[in-house]
């Protein structure tokens, strides 16, 4: 077990930038209240909450201004349906959130241009996180093609994953994204990154904030450039803010 000091500040950086993230297939407006509970918890308040967008505009009325509502377009399966995409980023749009996580057509690259072009000019005004699924994509090549891909279409942000296949985050798979950001200089200095799916502690956390230092540099630890999607994070960011150890670094970190 790690010592809860030492992570502490870590930890903070963490909830900053978390987007706290319910994406079950079903859940009830009680499960979307008690999300929102936890995103102005007694250690502070998360950087958003990630929902469907049928459930966006409930945790707009629920949340506080400086805690933004993000939801998913397109999602989970990234298919290349453009209609489909308008369609959730205009319920979106319409709920009054702030960003919107819109996954790219990975089994489909070709169609990709056309579909995020699509969805940026119909969310025009806010926040957009493209997910590039790099754990399906696999090869380098072919994330750093996507990279470019949403880079070209007036991505907000690169995002590693939607948390819903067999491989997420890893810390290979952010460095392509974030070298990416850093090679293109009208991307380097505004584009912001965001892992998602698997990262579960602090210490999985610390890897991501701990790359993107030095990458990007430091002032890019920041809500308005870096967020890490997840679920359970909070657990252990909670608990290392009260004092008690954290837990140990997922396998693969």
């Amino acid at each position: 077990m790690t010592d809860a000091s030492d992570l502490q500040p870590t930890a903070r950086t963490a909830l900053a930038c978390l987007d706290l993230t319910s994406l079950n297939d079903s859940e009830t407006a009680a499960e979307i209240e008690a999300l929102c509970r936890r995103a102005t918890g007694r250690f502070g308040p998360t950087a958003a909450v990630c929902v469907w967008p049928r459930r966006a505009a409930l945790a707009r009325s629920l949340l506080p201004p400086q805690v933004a509502v993000a939801a998913v377009a397109n999602f989970p399966d990234g298919g290349s349906d453009v209609e489909r995409a308008l369609r959730d980023t205009g319920q979106i749009v319409e709920a009054g959130a702030q960003e919107v996580d819109v996954v790219l057509p990975y089994r489909d690259l070709a169609a990709a241009p056309a579909l995020l072009a699509a969805v940026r000019r119909a969310c025009a005004g806010l926040t957009l996180k493209v997910i590039l699924e790099t754990g399906e994509l696999r090869e380098e090549s072919l994330i750093r093609h996507a990279c470019r891909m949403a880079l070209d279409a007036g991505a907000d942000f690169l995002k590693t994953s939607t948390g819903k296949t067999p491989v997420s985050a890893t810390p290979a798979a952010a460095r392509v994204l974030l070298q990416a950001i850093a090679d293109d200089a009208a991307a380097r200095s505004r584009v912001g990154f965001k892992p998602a799916g698997g990262i579960r502690t602090v210490a999985d956390a610390g890897v991501h904030i701990a790359l993107v230092q030095e990458i990007l540099g430091p002032a890019a630890v920041h809500p308005a450039r870096f967020r890490i999607g997840a679920s359970s994070l909070l657990d252990d960011i909670e608990a290392v803010l009260a004092g008690r150890a954290g837990l140990a670094a997922a396998a693969g970190y």
